[in-house]
């Protein structure tokens, strides 16, 4: 076969070299021990955890390296390409604060190693193509959709593998004749990869998350360019990681089927690989059985919970490099003040079983973080997120500001703050009772409280209530009322002595937040009256006396 007679045959009007591609494209000019990582998404339109969890495992080992992020779009398949795509997966990216360095964007590209959309890097792909063709490595195939799913049936009746391999590669062997032939005909094909006779031989490869991984070698004749000469994944991601110079491909588990191939391209070009890191899949416990996180069943998923949901942002990328890193909690635990990228973000310590999401510990995680905030802040967080996703809300907080910031400001600050809130819209029921369109009773009276000590309590305290006690005096108060009706003043008197007692003091202003509240647990209702005022305060207390003697 004179294969470079083949490589002018096939493509003829390619006028560039793997040389000067390879001096257009050169060895970046980094730091030594600094990473070069890419997110290479299809532009479907759909955003999801997954892509998050990768994205944040790309930066985290770019950035803490004095390295480089890029954002690569795969868009070779062009049935699945969605118009705004790529805005939407920036904006939403950059929305959790995963940024690029480099890249394709919503305007276009920045960086000098692109293009960065595999769809206008056809050339370079077929340059490298031709030059596996020279090297008697490739070839073409003219089999149809019904002569490959005719070869399929017929090894599956012999019961032997499924694939285009050795006997069952019907063009493989074909002579420049025959390819001419067939091509004067006007029959289309697509360029596959001339495997190695199959040997049995097994492959190692160095997994920076799994380790040392060994493999059958593939013995595969794998599509390279598709019928329009656009590449298949296997070999667009091999040449472009080559040429945008990437040194650690962080990808799902999922893809450890295809290693081996890739394997074959890079030792076929002659290239170095770049590290590989395969990351487990997220998970989740369903009825007690772990499965993997489904688009049809579960709708965090998608980003777009994250942000109707009102979670902030940080605690998703906190949560999610827990998830990544067994030792970040405990890092978090002593570091509580510091930036999120102070952590030394490694492989090492990823799980190479399947990464469990639980949207209960994102809860905990949250709420630790939104604790942190001060008033203010979570003010602007939380009107900000109204606005978008909950216009009656937005009224609300907005309407008072002093006032809103005063309720949020309650429990807040302090070595123990109050850890009640967990998301923006959480906020909301947590907040309702502040707001009189939005107050209800969620709660009875202490169980143990009798109707008609309801009653004499609250009589009682709306007597003796003056707004400008101090908070000292206000619950000194409430133990004097309690002690009247018959309650122990400390708990530690009931618990010592029950019998001698009705209940203690928590019950009797127990009573008192549940008619001012309408719950039973609350913060602390001294200073949720103060905020309230002594005006609106009283007439929840008034309102609930009137309930009480119907």
């Amino acid at each position: 076969m004179d294969n470079k007679r083949l490589a002018e045959l096939l493509f003829g009007d390619i006028d560039k070299t793997c040389e000067y591609y390879e001096k257009l494209y050169p060895p970046r000019d980094l730091p030594e021990g600094a990473k070069v990582t890419r997110l290479g998404p299809s532009p479907t339109g759909f955003i999801h955890l997954g892509n998050l969890y990768g994205a944040l495992a790309d930066e985290r080992l770019a950035h803490t390296s004095g390295g480089v992020f890029y954002l690569r779009i795969e868009d070779t398949d062009q049935k699945r390409t969605v118009p705004g795509a790529v805005e939407m997966l920036t904006d939403t990216l950059s929305y959790f604060g995963v940024n690029f360095d480099e890249g394709a964007d919503k305007n276009g590209e920045t960086g000098a190693y692109g293009p960065y959309r595999q769809r206008e890097r056809a050339a370079i792909y077929q340059t490298f193509a031709k030059a596996l063709v020279e090297k008697g490595l490739a070839y073409p195939c003219f089999c149809t959709e019904e002569q490959l799913a005719q070869m399929r049936a017929e090894q599956e009746e012999k019961k032997e593998n499924f694939g285009y391999y050795g006997k069952w590669a019907k063009h493989r062997d074909f002579t420049i004749e025959q390819i001419e032939e067939e091509l004067k005909k006007g029959k289309s094909y697509v360029l596959r990869f001339r495997a190695p006779e199959p040997r049995g031989r097994y492959i190692e490869v160095e997994d920076a998350i799994r380790g040392t991984l060994r493999m059958p070698e593939n013995d595969m004749d794998v599509v390279l360019l598709k019928s329009d000469k656009i590449p298949t994944y296997h070999f667009a991601h091999v040449v472009d990681d080559h040429l945008m110079r990437t040194t650690h491909v962080v990808r799902g588990e999922e893809w450890l089927a295809t290693l081996p191939v890739h394997v074959q391209l890079f030792e076929a070009l002659c290239w170095e690989r770049p590290i590989y890191c395969h990351t487990a899949t997220l998970m989740k416990i369903d009825g007690g059985v772990k499965r993997k996180l489904s688009k049809r069943k579960d709708p965090e998923l998608s980003l777009e919970f994250y942000k109707a949901q009102g979670y902030t942002p940080t605690a998703v990328r906190e949560y999610l490099i827990g998830v990544l890193n067994s030792n970040f909690e405990q890092w978090r635990m002593e570091n509580a003040q510091l930036p999120l990228e102070e952590f030394a973000f490694s492989t090492e310590k990823m799980s190479v079983s399947g990464a469990l999401f639980d949207i209960e510990k994102l809860s905990d995680v949250s709420k630790n973080y939104i604790a942190s905030l001060d008033a203010q802040t979570v003010y602007d967080a939380i009107t900000a997120w109204a606005k978008e996703c909950d216009r009656e809300y937005y009224q609300l907080l907005t309407r008072d500001k002093d006032f809103s910031i005063s309720m949020i400001s309650i429990g807040r600050g302090g070595d123990k703050p109050r850890k009640d809130i967990s998301s923006w819209k959480q906020s909301k029921t947590f907040y309702s009772f502040f707001f009189d369109e939005l107050f209800t009773i969620e709660d009875h009276y202490p169980a143990n409280v009798s109707r008609e000590d309801c009653i004499s309590i609250l009589e009682g305290y709306l007597s003796s209530y003056n707004h400008k006690d101090t908070q000292s005096e206000w619950f000194e108060k409430i133990r004097a009322l309690g002690e009247k009706q018959g309650y122990a003043p400390k708990p530690q008197l009931y618990k010592k002595d029950p019998n001698a007692y009705k209940g203690h003091v928590g019950d009797v202003s127990g009573v008192i937040r549940a008619a001012i509240t309408g719950r039973l647990n609350s913060p602390d209702v001294w200073c949720i009256s103060q905020t309230l005022g002594e005006k609106r305060a009283g007439e929840r207390i008034k309102k609930a006396l009137e309930d009480l003697k119907r």
